[in-house]
């Protein structure tokens, strides 16, 4: 199994429709096979004391995956290329990590 950990910033004020484009996708990636976890997450709010926020224009997607080879297939995936073609010129940043459990 592998893990997934996304940092999606997007541009500034457009979070909320890149979620938007994102949670619509959501269906079609745990359909595909070999997938574990799939979602987003945002910063607490209000936040904790020791809390290092992402910041209001960013998300993370956390991943599960059954091996590299499943993630391979994910990001080949039709409804992928749909909503990076939606969501391309709404974003800032985006930083993938790949992990393997310890």
């Amino acid at each position: 199994m592998i893990h997934v950990i996304a940092v999606i910033t997007a541009k500034p004020g457009q979070r909320a429709t890149v979620l938007a484009h994102f949670n619509a996708n959501v269906p079609a990636v745990r359909a595909e096979k070999n997938c574990i976890e799939y979602g987003a997450a945002v910063d607490l709010d209000p936040a904790l004391k020791f809390q290092a926020a992402f910041g209001p224009d960013s998300f993370v997607v956390i991943e599960k995956w059954e091996s590299p080879e499943a993630l391979k297939a994910h990001a080949a995936a039709p409804h992928m290329a749909a909503y990076a073609a939606k969501t391309k010129d709404l974003l800032a940043e985006r930083k993938i990590h790949i992990l393997q459990p310890a």
